[in-house]
């Protein structure tokens, strides 16, 4: 791990391994949905097009990507829940 995202503590972790785009978005959309404003969600894709939109959602919502890092073929996400913890 490298020193920008190891101090990170999801309160739920996704595996999108093996999903094909738009998958990996669509079910890190559905897991935000179950999560109280201001948790960390931890997402792993396979997919690399996962770069892109992860990084393109989160700039048009309110939602905050904490860090992104690849490791070997797995790319890995922190999106913080958008809510009254954010200021």
């Amino acid at each position: 791990m490298s020193e920008q995202t190891e101090g990170f503590q999801p309160d739920t972790v996704l595996d999108a391994c093996g999903l094909h785009c738009p998958l990996p978005l669509l079910k890190a959309k559905q897991a935000l949905t179950g999560l109280a404003a201001g948790q960390l969600l931890e997402v792993r894709s396979t997919d690399a097009g996962s770069w892109r939109d992860m990084a393109t959602f989160t700039d048009q919502s309110a939602h905050t990507l904490e860090g992104r890092e690849q490791r070997d073929d797995v790319y890995v996400y922190w999106i913080r829940k958008a809510g009254d913890a954010h200021s």
